[in-house]
């Protein structure tokens, strides 16, 4: 996940003692427009930042729970989408 986020340059923290990573929504995206993106374009599930509080809006939260195998594509879904 971080690998793929920074080839696209965005702006992350987390993923190295947590299985978690924030990344800020590219082009100022409010939270819940950016699922909504990943949803219906990539069909990628995360957690938009706004259900963590008014401080999490503007960040999703991506983790790397599911298989490898899953995780690779939907970075390889990601990168597709945002490029």
């Amino acid at each position: 996940i971080a690998d793929t986020l920074s080839e696209m340059g965005i702006w992350y923290v987390g993923g190295k003692n947590s299985p978690y990573i924030w990344l800020k929504c590219p082009n100022n995206m409010k939270s819940w427009d950016f699922f909504d993106l990943l949803l219906e374009k990539a069909a990628v599930v995360g957690t938009p930042g706004a259900g963590f509080g008014s401080n999490g809006e503007g960040y999703f939260r991506l983790t790397g729970f599911g298989s490898r195998e899953q995780t690779e594509e939907a970075m390889q879904r990601m990168r597709a989408l945002l490029g």
